[in-house]
């Protein structure tokens, strides 16, 4: 199993503790302190810099954190930086110039990072004003000015600790993914189908990370399902290597989605998934045999997208130059589907194309170039025999 840094914390360990945050306080201290209070307390100060919204400030401001163990010892002191830039960098220790401290045990900072949404909930953080000994007055704008920028500093660091998430519009925007805006317009339907799984603990295979070579490039859409679902480990896997891109709760694969010994190596290691998202090649050979290795590995209740079907259209991918998409497109397979669907309703005897996975088909959504997929138990007996097959004259 691929591993994250030296540093963080493999998926074992983030598992259990996404896992613990909702359990009791015995069993969230006894994982903490398991893994390393220092150790968890570094992956949460990551957390609340990667989910804090881009702060506009005139010049970078220190926002403490101090994070306390289940003993009554010296706190772990970092400093989260707003930088004028919008994006917040972090480092363990002080500074002089800290305008606020945010105060939180390690068992509670996880909870809240971690934990499922509690939109009314205790507070349970202490926060505390540090600006009138940091400040000189000589060194910058008017006093009134000042604190006001500084609450907008170390608001954007809370944001990144409370628990409502921008809507994927936003993210994908924030992100530089392009499932909203220009080429494509794909995240209302994934809002209209993932909103209810937000809080879940979930593993997700996004299938194309994009960037093209470089190790570093790409990632955008890793990104956002990241800071969407932030109880999710999430799998990029890419034909080039995208190493440079891992970061705690995002693992990069490197390997062919037309290789079928490739991918149910990884789909026994990783998987089995919440979800899969295909958004790789868009070869229609390609699509098709993903999905018949992946969707096995598709956990009941799961679902598999399939993005970018415009393909089915070009005979650069596989497809049709034609109106109507022929049997070896994605479209195609989603035609099948609707046929593999109603298996239960076919006539005795009958052949069911994409046979070997009816009785797991519970749904299928189909917009311009997106489909969804869902995986459940599809055997409810069908219509019953003293139902009239003809209409009634």
């Amino acid at each position: 199993m691929k591993e994250q840094t030296v540093d963080g914390l493999n998926l074992d360990e983030l598992e259990r503790l996404i896992r613990a945050a909702d359990a009791r306080d015995d069993e969230l201290w006894k994982t903490i302190t398991g893994i390393g209070v220092d150790r968890v307390a570094r992956l949460l100060v990551e957390e609340v810099a990667f989910r804090a919204d881009p702060a506009t400030v005139h010049r970078t401001f220190d926002v403490g954190l101090e994070i306390t163990g289940e003993e009554a010892a010296e706190p772990i002191r970092y400093i989260l930086q707003v930088l004028p830039s919008g994006q917040i960098e972090f480092f363990e220790g002080t500074s002089p110039t800290t305008v606020h401290v945010i105060g939180y045990r390690c068992a509670d900072l996880a909870r809240d990072i971690f934990g499922r949404a509690r939109i009314t909930r205790p507070i349970r953080r202490v926060l505390g004003s540090r600006f009138e000994e940091s400040h000189d007055p000589s060194a910058d704008r008017p006093l009134l000015e000042s604190v006001l920028y500084s609450q907008r500093a170390t608001a954007a660091v809370l944001s990144g600790i409370d628990p409502v998430v921008p809507d994927l519009g936003e993210l994908s925007t924030r992100y530089l993914s392009d499932k909203w805006g220009g080429v494509h317009w794909f995240t209302p339907h994934y809002e209209r189908h993932f909103a209810g799984l937000r809080y879940e603990q979930l593993r997700i295979l996004d299938i194309g990370i994009g960037g093209f070579e470089g190790r570093s490039t790409g990632g955008g859409s890793l990104l956002m399902w990241r800071r969407y679902f932030p109880r999710a480990l999430i799998f990029g896997m890419d034909i080039f290597d995208k190493s440079g891109l891992d970061q705690p709760r995002v693992t990069t694969l490197r390997g062919d989605q037309n290789n079928a010994a490739w991918l149910s190596e990884i789909a026994r290691e990783y998987g089995p998934f919440d979800i899969v998202i295909d958004d790789g090649s868009h070869v229609n050979e390609h699509v098709l045999h993903s999905f018949s290795v992946l969707f096995e590995h598709l956990r009941l209740g799961g679902t598999y997208v399939i993005e970018d079907m415009w393909t089915s259209y070009c005979l650069g991918y596989g497809g049709d130059d034609s109106t109507v998409a022929g049997q070896s497109t994605s479209i195609g397979l989603v035609k099948r589907l609707v046929d593999a669907l109603h298996h239960e309703e076919h006539h005795a005897g009958a052949s069911v194309a994409e046979d070997s996975i009816a009785s797991m088909l519970a749904g299928l959504h189909v917009y311009r170039n997106l489909a969804f997929i869902d995986k459940g138990t599809n055997i409810d007996g069908g219509i019953p025999a003293f139902i009239p097959r003809q209409a009634l004259a």
